[in-house]
């Protein structure tokens, strides 16, 4: 599994301390400085079934700059959000576990890790 975070975010902090107090095996992406393309957006937004509006931090700068609130939620629009979030990947959700079963979840909470987590065991 992987999991990508922000070291300055609490909730990243404590899906790690989770995650290892679990023993699990996971590596992690720092994805401010590793930032991923807009390919892997794609796949890790397929693996959520969710779209990019969907994990966009929209109360950001960048966001508020880019005017985001009034960008249109739709299949013409998707790739203009895939691409702003790739441009600025401060503006990603966090953290993200992509679990051992394929999916990949928001794990903002303490129930999302143990779900990933749940996801890896047979």
């Amino acid at each position: 599994m992987e999991i990508w975070i922000n070291p300055a975010c609490s909730k990243c902090r404590s899906a790690l301390s989770l995650l290892d107090a679990e023993g699990a095996d996971y590596t992690v992406r720092r994805y401010l400085e590793d930032v991923p393309s807009e390919d892997e957006i794609r796949a890790v937004l397929d693996r959520l079934g969710l779209e990019p509006w969907d994990i966009t931090r929209i109360e950001e700068a960048a966001a508020k700059e880019l005017g985001l609130r009034e960008w249109a939620r739709d299949e013409v629009s998707r790739d203009r959000w895939i691409t702003a979030l790739a441009e600025h990947p401060g503006l990603i959700q966090r953290p993200i576990i992509t679990a051992d079963d394929g999916t990949a979840l928001v794990a903002r909470s303490e129930e999302a890790v143990q779900d990933a987590l749940s996801r890896g065991k047979s």
